[in-house]
């Protein structure tokens, strides 16, 4: 008798298929996980600099003993085969190595304390973003061509121009400077520590509203007009016709009919922001001095810390095939249609 009577043939013939799926995804994942590895630990290393330049080259008591020196105890005298397989056997074991910067701390730590500030903000903006865009991008497909559509296009497309570092700039100035009513730099005030639970949550609000407005505004523009463009297409096509000829509701048209397959190729693009989460944080992160990821990274590039950067790229590549397994999840979600061939599959 089956240990699982209530799992038929064609069940455990479609559970062992996704088994099979999900399996082979994996072991695809893996090996484009050690082929971005593999190129991106060559490609650092051909970068110009060392990690014993600035111990060395701007010290004058330091000389070409101190530097070998140097080099023996970061590794960086053997061959490079050698010191990625060094790398890529630690990483097997969840060890990124300790920075090769001044305080030798283990890049997973330094990571993880930088980390949550750095996602929490972007996907805050993400999810802001997203509440607004698209029904902006879907309001402007329903009354196309109208004083609102252009309207709301004329503004997408001047925060579309708008670089972020200027946008981040001008509102310090207005609302910093002019009005005071919010700070500029800084992730918490001096009397932090001192204060309730509630005006701690309420100082945090502030320090983080201006960069997370940055990062709204930013993604705001691209993800309205492609939301727009895709409901535009959807609205042509020959079903929503049909449904139209029918006398369905101008409503249940565009939320029941149209929209879930408009979605699709907006998520295609929210997968691909995914890795954005770090590669975005630079620049906002140095203007408003805030202690992210971002900075982190920048701060490693500059020092030629291979191990932090390291580290850094491969939490970025993680971040990229999770955007693609989340989109294939959300794809399933938003139109009923692929979750019948999967199940089929």
């Amino acid at each position: 008798m089956s240990p699982l009577p209530f799992l038929t043939p064609r069940r455990r013939s479609r559970l062992a298929g996704i088994a099979l799926n999900v399996a082979g995804k994996t072991l695809w994942m893996l090996l484009v996980l050690w082929g971005i590895t593999l190129i991106s630990f060559w490609v650092i290393h051909l970068a110009p600099g060392s990690p014993t330049d600035l111990e060395t080259t701007l010290n004058p008591l330091a000389g070409e003993a101190a530097r070998q020196r140097l080099e023996a105890l970061y590794g960086l005298d053997r061959p490079l085969y050698v010191q990625y397989w060094d790398w890529l056997t630690r990483l097997l074991h969840f060890d990124f190595g300790n920075s090769m910067s001044a305080d030798a701390r283990p890049v997973l730590t330094k990571i993880l304390e930088r980390l949550p500030l750095t996602v929490g903000m972007n996907v805050t903006a993400l999810v802001l973003t997203l509440l607004i865009a698209i029904p902006v991008g879907i309001l402007s497909a329903s009354r196309q061509n109208s004083l609102l559509d252009r309207t709301v296009t004329v503004l997408v497309f001047l925060g579309f121009a708008m670089p972020s570092f200027w946008l981040a700039l001008l509102l310090m100035m207005f609302f910093g400077i002019d009005l005071q009513w919010l700070p500029i730099s800084g992730l918490t005030s001096m009397d932090y520590a001192s204060l309730s639970p509630w005006g701690k949550f309420c100082d945090l609000a502030r320090h983080l509203a201006l960069p997370i407005l940055v990062y709204t505004v930013g993604g705001l523009a691209g993800m309205s007009r492609y939301m727009r463009a895709c409901m535009l297409e959807v609205l042509r096509q020959d079903y929503i016709l049909t449904a139209r000829a029918k006398g369905l509701s101008p409503g249940a048209i565009i939320w029941r009919h149209a929209l879930p397959n408009a979605l699709l190729p907006v998520i295609t693009l929210l997968g691909l922001s995914v890795p954005g989460l770090i590669g975005g944080s630079v620049i906002i992160e140095s203007i408003f001095a805030l202690p992210g990821l971002g900075q982190l990274f920048y701060t490693a590039v500059m020092a030629r810390d291979y191990t932090m950067i390291m580290g850094n790229l491969v939490l970025g590549a993680v971040l990229t095939l999770a955007g693609n397994v989340l989109a294939d999840v959300c794809y399933g979600l938003a139109d009923p249609r692929i979750r019948s061939a999967r199940e089929k599959n």
